[in-house]
């Protein structure tokens, strides 16, 4: 089981919400940052131990920055904002890794100029690199050997990713054209709570160093084991065993690295969503309690500020603010604004008796929550805000204006020459 906490007292949570305009996503800046030390330190025995953050979980400077410094933590980046927001946050060289994923050129242009570590998808993607990196990387798609889950899909029909008969060849292009230092990336699971799977991944990685290294005379440096670590959105869920993943991880290195004389190999994760998503949090206010077929509770934030239950059906938890030992004795749909029928968070879900202005607090929403917002129906994006370990509250982000929607439209009678 999983408890659900709030990040700060119920009475001064509540009392937030009176005094700032909701919606408004809520960051724990300590326990994001004691979770990611611990994460590090489970791998402590990895030589050159990294997690390149996933920076599309939660791309603000303020906490890709706090990760770096504090953790040291680095960048995994997949667009050019995304080289932007890493180097506003003093994350460079070989820090960084771009994920190529139908890469334009001005975006590995500027990966280059960082210094960034090249994870490309492809063996067409190398010739539209505009120079040679100092390392380069390649993601391997296993294809039928591994199975992937309702999220990320199977990597056969992944577009993701370079395939087995492929590999080999890839690095052996890169060596020829006169690349001197190599690193192997694969993700093939999102949001996986089995232990065992992450571990899977790291002997197959292992197995496939040693295979580029005796057809193609290439050595990898560094592997890079993806994201996709979950966490349990579910109460009901466990969190997953980190310990177990790196002990039995650290055995097979022993066994599959270190014996064939392959290492020093570095290891590194790019998880996001581990990092952060228990500790974000999206607070909102009831607007209307309607009695219809169902029962219907609607809230001022809506599928565009968490997009992940209508999505995916994904569960979110609610609480209700005030209310937290009250029977949960009705049942309600919890949604949103939009015109949309899927703008839920929450379907059939026992809750306490709700009234309007109740403040409700959705959990686990520390990743692909505000990054994954969008502006259909004219809604504008919410504020985000960083809460301290003295319990102080900074903004990290300013909610949109009607203004920041209308900068990039063109009204009749105000032309543009193009």
């Amino acid at each position: 089981m999983s408890t659900k906490h709030l990040p700060m007292e119920e009475g001064k949570l509540l009392e937030l919400a009176r005094r700032l305009p909701t919606p408004f996503y809520l960051y724990d800046e300590k326990a994001i940052l004691e979770n990611a030390e611990a994460f590090r330190r489970e791998f402590s025995w990895a030589p050159s131990f990294r997690d390149y953050f996933a920076v599309k979980a939660l791309p603000n400077p303020a906490i890709v920055k706090l990760l770096a410094e504090k953790e040291g933590f680095g960048c995994d980046c997949s667009s050019l904002p995304e080289l932007y927001i890493a180097e506003a946050s003093g994350v460079k060289g070989r820090g960084i890794m771009l994920t190529s994923n139908d890469t334009p050129v001005d975006e590995f242009a500027k990966a280059l100029e960082l210094g960034a570590v090249i994870n490309l998808d492809d063996i067409s993607h190398i010739d539209f690199l505009p120079s040679l990196p100092e390392m380069v990387s390649f993601r391997y798609n296993p294809g039928p050997e591994r199975t992937g889950n309702a999220i990320i899909g199977n990597p056969v029909e992944a577009k993701y990713g370079v395939p087995k008969d492929k590999i080999v060849e890839c690095y052996r292009i890169m060596k020829e054209k006169g690349v001197r230092h190599f690193a192997l990336h694969t993700m093939v699971a999102s949001n996986e709570l089995d232990a065992q799977y992450i571990v899977e991944t790291a002997r197959m990685l292992f197995s496939l160093v040693g295979k580029i290294h005796d057809e193609a005379g290439v050595r990898i440096e560094l592997i890079d084991l993806g994201g996709g670590v979950g966490i349990p959105y579910r109460p009901e869920q466990e969190r997953i065993d980190i310990h177990y993943i790196s002990t039995e991880i650290h055995k097979l290195y022993e066994e599959m690295v270190v014996k064939k004389h392959l290492d020093p190999l570095g290891i590194s994760f790019e998880c996001g969503r581990y990092i952060t998503g228990p500790y974000g949090y999206l607070v909102s206010t009831v607007r209307h309690v309607t009695h219809k077929y169902k029962e219907y509770v609607g809230l001022d934030a809506t599928m565009a500020d968490l997009m992940r239950p209508g999505m995916y059906g994904a569960y979110h938890h609610v609480t209700v603010l005030g209310k937290e030992k009250a029977p949960h004795d009705h049942v309600y749909d919890v949604t949103g604004s939009l015109c949309e029928n899927n703008d839920k968070f929450a379907v059939d879900r026992p809750l306490p008796e709700i009234q309007e202005g109740d403040v409700v607090v959705i959990h686990d929403a520390g990743a692909h929550g505000h990054s994954m917002g969008f502006n259909y129906n004219g809604k504008l994006r919410h504020a985000e805000y960083l809460l301290h370990a003295d319990g102080t509250v900074t903004m990290i982000r300013r909610a949109e204006t009607i203004d920041d929607y209308f900068a990039t439209l063109r009204f009749p009678g105000a032309p543009v020459r193009i």
